[in-house]
């Protein structure tokens, strides 16, 4: 299939220089916004802790046992419960937390121009009040994640001279409103027609079935809220996605929330008949109350790279995986990938 070319391009060279400067300008203002101290992420997790995540359950991890170890981990896919674990040991104050470099394979990952084997995320979590857990607040967090966003495209624009992709104002609305709307269409056709018309949006709820019966999406039991009643509907957490010029349609750049406390974790697992999970470590220093209140997420750091560089595959500011013949017709159309 044809790709079109992006309105600004930069040069192989260029492209790696931005790439870092994009990483570092970004990780810098968020860690700033939010006051998240940076810390080291593991590459792989002991099987059995309950800290992996499991994405929804649709996907399996890359199994290993270290020679001079001898019990068996896991490649991680996100970090959501390991920095809740960390935060608990760091007592960390509400209204702070932690930043990380998060490195997963997803060897099961659909491979497209905007989906990779390797995924390279900005894993943040911060520290919050049980009287914070409602919508205004998740709102406030993930304002102040657009505007690093926006931060950071005013200063590779000054830098590189990129032109701004992203709008200047941030919508909100909830996956029922998308239903109601398009009841015709699938989640991502409603995403992306409603992002086209309104622009950058958080789509919030994401995980609870709506009217239909079904969900906008499917989220694991056991770190997002989204489950809680709001004036909204039903979720604490949600998608940030904006529109992608270069390519012409929606980018989904992050999904996060309020993680869950005791009693939605027992209403989620017990939905998806997934109780047995209560016996795990992580689990029950949850339900026992043992770790903090938090908000948190992941950040696609190749995907903001992508949009804010204009590049039409993630494969052009990332050293993913990908077959010969897709380097092969992508180099035929001037797209050389890393």
């Amino acid at each position: 299939m044809q790709i079109a070319k992006a309105q600004k391009d930069l040069d192989y060279t260029t492209t790696q220089k931005a790439t870092a400067f994009v990483k570092r300008t970004f990780s810098g203002e968020l860690a700033a916004r939010l006051r998240l101290m940076e810390i080291d992420a593991p590459p792989a997790i002991p099987i059995g802790t309950g800290l992996h995540d499991d994405l929804a359950g649709t996907q399996s991890s890359v199994k290993f046992t270290p020679t001079d170890i001898g019990e068996p981990f896991q490649i991680v896919h996100s970090l959501a419960k390991w920095k809740r674990h960390q935060l608990g040991r760091l007592k960390r104050r509400p209204g702070t937390g932690l930043i990380t470099d998060m490195r997963a394979i997803r060897k099961e990952e659909k491979l497209s121009p905007v989906h990779s084997i390797y995924v390279d995320q900005w894993d943040w979590e911060q520290v919050m009040r049980r009287e914070d857990r409602r919508i205004p607040f998740l709102k406030e967090v993930v304002r102040s994640i657009y505007a690093a966003l926006l931060e950071t495209q005013s200063a590779l624009e000054a830098e590189y001279g990129v032109e701004p992709v992203l709008d200047d104002e941030l919508s909100f609305v909830h996956t029922q409103v998308l239903e109601d709307r398009y009841p015709d269409l699938s989640s991502p056709q409603r995403e992306e027609a409603w992002v086209k018309e309104k622009g950058s949006t958080f789509f919030i709820g994401i995980g609870h079935p709506l009217n239909s019966g079904e969900p906008h999406d499917v989220r694991a039991t056991d770190y997002d809220d989204w489950s809680t009643k709001t004036e909204l509907g039903r979720g604490l957490n949600g998608d940030l996605v904006v529109w992608n010029p270069a390519r012409g349609e929606a980018l989904e750049l992050t999904s996060m929330g309020i993680r869950v406390d005791a009693e939605a974790l027992m209403y989620q697992l017990k939905l998806r008949g997934e109780e047995d999970k209560r016996d795990k470590p992580f689990h029950r220093q949850l339900l026992e109350g043992d770790l903090p209140l938090t908000v948190g997420g992941g950040i696609g750091q190749s995907r903001v790279c992508m949009l804010l560089l204009r590049k039409v595959h993630i494969g052009q500011v990332q050293a993913g995986l990908w077959p010969e013949e897709t380097r092969q017709m992508l180099a035929a159309q001037g797209i050389e990938l890393i």
